[in-house]
Formats: structure tokens, sequence, C-alpha cells
């Protein structure tokens, strides 16, 4: 199970096969004034406190996620969230500013969908399975992750997270460092643009 999964049988609209596609009920999301107490976890982390780093492991895990699926391919994402930690876990000393931890993990996974790429660009493309005739649901998930892939980076990234990891707005801009005035302006122009790719006007919705 991935760090942020619900139990079995939540009733929950997906746009992804394995991922919640609108915002989890408040209860379920995590709070997103607790920068004391990240601070004091990622202290405790780069001390050597393992149990610390599996609660940011289960906080940040999603943002993780969102953030390579809108970069590589689905089936590589698992393998990369875990390479993202272990990268994160050897440099935490490095991180100056432990209120930074979430911007500091985003660039990390970031940069390692880059290095992915350069090293597979001539043998994998950004591409998932094609799924059968009779696949349904799976096959309009991976035509909408194929728009949403065909955005611009900062929508692309910010709506996945949305839409695809179930993130609330002021959980985007807490779990990546970003302003929330520039989540909700990424996510206002990218879903304006995602309709119009959809063929869907603006007055529609």
């Amino acid at each position: 199970m991935r760090p942020g999964d619900r139990s079995e049988g939540r009733a929950e609209r997906h746009i992804g096969p394995h991922r919640p596609a609108v915002p989890l009920p408040a209860a379920d999301r995590a709070p997103v004034n607790e920068t004391a107490d990240e601070v004091g976890l990622v202290t405790a982390a780069r001390d050597g406190d393992r149990d610390a780093f599996g609660r940011l492991y289960q906080r940040y895990g999603r943002m993780v996620h969102g953030v390579l699926l809108a970069r590589v391919p689905r089936g590589q994402v698992e393998d990369l969230v875990q390479d993202v930690f272990l990268l994160a876990l050897r440099r935490l000393d490095s991180l100056r500013d432990p209120a930074r931890f979430g911007g500091w993990l985003a660039m990390i996974a970031r940069n390692r969908a880059t290095a992915f790429h350069r090293r597979w660009r001539d043998t994998v493309e950004l591409t998932d399975e094609v799924p059968g005739p009779d696949a349904g649901a799976e096959a309009e998930a991976l035509a909408v992750l194929a728009l949403l892939r065909g955005l611009p980076e900062a929508y692309r990234e910010t709506l996945v997270l949305r839409l695809v990891e179930g993130m609330s707005g002021p959980e985007i801009a807490a779990r990546t460092g970003m302003t929330e005035g520039s989540v909700r302006v990424n996510l206002h122009r990218g879903m304006k643009l995602l309709r119009t790719r959809l063929g869907v006007s603006n007055d529609d919705v």
C-alpha cells in the first residue's frame, strides 16, 4: 500500500486506477499547520531516528508520488518514490532549514524524474500501457493522465496532486513549499486549459 492510501470500501471517485480524484474529507487530510511538529520530525530523522523519518514518509508520500507521476511512466513511479526517500535520507544533513523540508523533497523528486529521462530517453517513452477494449474506467483514467502530462509543467504537477492524489490546495502548498496563491493560480489556469483540451466549455462547469 502506498503512503496516504485509504482503507478499502470507501466511496471515492477516481481518474487514476489507484488514487482519489476528488478532495478527501477534511478529517482524512493531514493538517497543514504543522510546521513545529515537522521541524521536530526532520531534526529527529537527521539524528538517526528512523521512526521520525517513517512519519515524514507517510506525510509526504502522496506529494512525491504525484510529482513523479506528472513526469514519468506510471509503471516506474513506485520504485522512484522509494529512490527519492532514500536520497532524502542520505542528504538530510545538507538541509539547512528543517522547515523547508517539503520544498526540498519536491525538488529531489523533480530532479530524480529528470535523471530518469536522461538515462532512459532512448528506451522508455512517457506513455503507459494501453488498456484493452473492455478496460472502461482505466482507459479513461489513462487518457486524462495523458492530457494532464501535456499541460505546462507548473499546471501539470499541481493538477496531478489535486485530481489524482486528492490533495487540497492548502495541502499542496504546505507539502511542496509553494505559496497558496501560486497553487490557486496554477489550479485555476490549469483547469481552464484542461477543460479546453477536453472540449468542455467553462460555462458547462
